[in-house]
């Protein structure tokens, strides 16, 4: 496949997430523009299959915010308006997986990229169905302490959250197997492991930054989830060249 055909693919991709995004109301106005900037870093510098990744991030951790919202609403564990994600969201599960789209454009044939880029969307759908799908079970416990603390509480973590976290990495680790390149040394078993693993590691980053450092007023709720994706990298540069 050619230059222009992997653009047309890029840009056609990034407008059927505005109108998915529009139409299931997804995203608020902030929210869309900042997933057009994002859409095209990632599917111009990087690959378009990188975007399908992030697409899926996008629906299903929207769909897992809605769930039950109601009652989380009810609880206070609710996303702020109304569950619509706004730019601060897009930045903070997206801008770890724009870096190495970036980082390909100005360093383009690095065999780890593919793989890097991926795991920072393994951890943001991990995190996501972890905190709105864990946030209603009350055997939460405090990743630091293992000591009870309510539902919902930054740094917390439950069973059905654990569980939860396991099943966003490994959703978008089948999406990532099933795009990878062709020239990967990494097999497809190993990738959908992998990516399951580092995803679910990030996701266990994000609660620890957020029992130690968001609780005390050092960092915010978008800045750990940066933070956490771009976890997702490293750990996944370093299993790269340390393991395989």
């Amino acid at each position: 496949m050619d230059v222009g055909n992997d653009q047309l693919i890029s840009v056609s991709l990034v407008l059927a997430l505005l109108l998915v995004s529009k139409i299931r109301d997804l995203l608020d106005n902030s929210g869309l523009f900042a997933a057009i900037c994002t859409g095209l870093v990632v599917s111009l510098m990087g690959h378009w299959t990188w975007l399908i990744a992030l697409f899926t991030f996008l629906v299903m951790g929207s769909l897992a915010t809605k769930w039950r919202f109601e009652e989380k609403k009810l609880l206070s564990l609710d996303e702020a308006n109304e569950g619509l994600r706004n730019w601060k969201n897009v930045l903070a599960n997206g801008g770890a997986v724009s870096i190495m789209a970036s980082y390909n454009f100005l360093f383009p044939g690095q065999e780890w990229i593919y793989f890097a880029s991926i795991a920072t969307i393994s951890v943001a759908l991990s995190d996501t169905l972890a905190s709105e799908i864990g946030s209603l079970d009350n055997r939460t416990r405090s990743i630091i302490s293992l000591q009870s603390v309510p539902a919902g509480t930054n740094g917390g973590m439950s069973p059905t959250g654990t569980l939860a976290a396991l099943l966003g990495a490994f959703l978008i680790s089948i999406v990532g197997v099933i795009f990878s390149p062709d020239n990967s040394k990494i097999s497809d078993i190993e990738l959908l492991f992998l990516l399951t693993l580092i995803g679910w590691l990030g996701c266990q980053v994000d609660s620890i930054l957020g029992a130690v450092l968001e609780n005390r007023g050092y960092l915010g709720k978008h800045s750990v989830n940066f933070l956490a994706t771009l976890s997702g990298a490293v750990i996944a540069i370093i299993f790269y060249y340390q393991f395989l």
